[in-house]
């Protein structure tokens, strides 16, 4: 199998992203700026997470956080297949805020792994409609299946109490912020550090020990999600690359294919098929 077989289907529900995979591809360190939702079809699939090392087999539901750094590789040479749904933060949290009658507060999704039948059927059911044959079906289906599946997930998955994800202050917290400012920018440990008032070494083991990856991953986490965000704009894909930083096209597109496993032209594809 091969990276080739991770794609992203056009989702009729907008704040929403699908990715169907087929494949042994192997993902570094990284996190979604979106909840991530999905369940294994098939083979099984090992992972980093915010509560330790998960592992999932076929008919698991695997969720993840944003912000929450994980990995990712298949149990064996066979590889896995699975299917996701990425929402964006608020979409979770004004359900949450609908169901209790209180004011919309972040939450955060309790298990990376579930053996959970009605979860799963849920997704396959909100899949289906979005994603699968958002032709044939209107809205109202498309609204019902959203709500029963955001519903279910906070009120059996998710807390609004402390975090799971990483939590950065003091000088970390001014590096993160300074990548963050302008990930294009062609920083070095040297800026970094002067920042944050430490030595180049200490910058380096104390960022990676608190965000949990180094700050060149880190940066070139957050130039893939600028270079996203001026795709989903319109803007061409030499633009997308230029303005996140990248050194060309093929850059970025390595990149892409590194952490999300599909090609910007691919996620192109996917984001303005909605218009």
């Amino acid at each position: 199998m091969s990276r080739g077989r991770i794609h992203m289907p056009r989702c009729a529900i907008t704040g929403i992203e699908a990715t169907v995979a087929e494949t042994a591809h192997s993902f570094p360190r990284h996190s979604h700026d979106r909840f991530g939702v999905g369940v294994i079809v098939r083979g099984g699939h090992r992972s980093a997470s915010g509560r330790g090392p998960v592992e999932a087999r076929a008919n698991d539901a695997i969720m993840v956080n944003p912000g929450e750094v994980h990995d990712g590789a298949s149990l064996d040479e066979r590889g896995r297949a699975w299917r996701m749904l990425y929402f964006e933060p608020s979409m979770l949290s004004i359900a949450a805020a609908e169901l209790s009658g209180a004011a919309a507060r972040e939450i955060e999704l309790m298990q990376p792994v579930a053996h959970d039948a009605l979860l799963k059927r849920l997704f396959e059911r909100l899949f289906s409609v979005s994603v699968e044959a958002p032709s044939v079906l209107d809205d109202l289906v498309r609204e019902e299946a959203l709500l029963e599946l955001l519903a279910h997930l906070v009120r059996t998955h998710a807390t609004q109490s402390a975090p799971l994800v990483r939590v950065v202050a003091g000088p970390i917290a001014r590096a993160r912020a300074r990548i963050d400012d302008d990930p294009a920018s062609p920083l070095t440990l040297t800026d970094l550090a002067a920042d944050s008032g430490m030595s180049r070494f200490q910058l380096l083991r104390s960022f990676a020990r608190e965000t949990g990856l180094p700050p060149h991953a880190y940066r070139m986490q957050r130039r893939v999600v600028l270079a996203r965000r001026s795709i989903a704009h319109g803007a061409t894909l030499a633009d997308a690359a230029a303005t996140a930083g990248f050194a060309d096209q093929s850059h970025m597109t390595r990149a892409f294919v590194r952490l999300l496993g599909v090609t910007p032209a691919n996620y192109a594809a996917a984001v303005r098929q909605r218009v």
